[in-house]
């Protein structure tokens, strides 16, 4: 936040969207006629551990905002939107072959993606009930800068760095796509601008990759930016009990975004990741304290 803080056109404001008279008072005070809804619990972890928690922030939350954008906008819809931004989690779990599509049928497995599906349906009914205008994406595993210690490429890199265990689920067969977090915000922004009230666009980064393999591409980029004195990194992988109810493989069809609107990724994951660990080995101070509260977390939910 610290690049756009000063920026004439930008305001930070502190609220819960379970706060149903904070919304109230925003968007009344601000004169909110376009919402970016992107605020939810996101970890399938944690979801599995605190599932309550994403029932009430991604389903309880998103309903709230719904309603204080209708209630606010006086069904006056014009020069209104609600962009609603989802995952690919919310399909369920693909074989080793076929794709995501738009109008896949939903079939979540975790409470956390049965409760970015519920939020999904929740915003698709407000636009069929109260004609609300809408947009919804659906995006495939993020990563980046600022990303939080609990997900699997920072979990990798803080082992790395810290010279410990790297856990892998599993044998480490499980495939997701990765999409750099810098080419999801210019999908954002396409969307906002360009897309079709009331459609649904997946958005995918087009690098499919096993855990192991993509652990093991961390591990020699490691190698070579960053040695161990004492031997390569690969040799810190951990295989561990795999997790519950764990999908086999996410892959999302991109082909409408990049029809429709010309939008496509443009970081490599080889690029991606390099930006990302050198982010991290030189933040230290930023992901410390969230790693321990992390840490903290799990130990008293386990």
């Amino acid at each position: 936040m610290k690049d756009i803080e000063h920026a004439a056109n930008y305001e930070f404001v502190h609220a819960d969207i379970q706060d149903l008279e904070k919304l109230t008072a925003i968007f009344s005070d601000k004169k909110i006629t376009h919402v970016v809804h992107l605020a939810a619990e996101s970890h399938v972890d944690r979801s599995i551990t605190d599932p309550l928690a994403f029932v009430k922030t991604n389903v309880l939350g998103t309903a709230n905002l719904l309603q204080v954008a209708k209630e606010a906008w006086k069904n006056d819809f014009s020069d209104r939107l609600f962009y609603h931004v989802s995952t690919d989690e919310v399909y369920g779990s693909l074989g080793d072959a076929g794709f995501f599509y738009e109008d896949t049928a939903y079939d979540p497995r975790s409470p956390y993606s049965a409760s970015k599906a519920a939020s999904d349906h929740l915003v698709r009914a407000w636009g069929k009930t109260y004609g609300l205008p809408f947009l919804i994406s659906n995006c495939s595993n993020n990563y980046g800068p600022y990303q939080y210690p609990e997900k699997l490429i920072p979990v990798v890199i803080l082992a790395c760095l810290q010279e410990r265990k790297i856990p892998i689920y599993g044998e480490g067969k499980n495939i997701r796509d990765w999409l750099y977090v810098s080419d999801h915000v210019k999908a954002i922004l396409k969307i906002l601008d360009e897309g079709v009230i009331g459609e649904t666009y997946n958005i995918g980064g087009g690098n499919e990759l096993t855990n192991i393999e993509l652990v093991n591409m961390i591990c020699e980029i490691m190698d070579k930016n960053y040695p161990r004195s004492n031997g390569k990194y690969s040799n810190l992988i951990n295989f561990v009990k795999d997790r519950n109810g764990h999908d086999r493989r996410y892959a999302v069809n991109a082909t409408k975004i990049k029809s429709e609107l010309g939008w496509k990724p443009s970081v490599s994951i080889k690029q991606g990741l390099e930006i990302t660990i050198d982010w991290y080995f030189k933040n230290k101070k930023w992901w410390m304290p969230i790693q321990i509260d992390n840490n903290k977390f799990y130990k008293k939910n386990s």
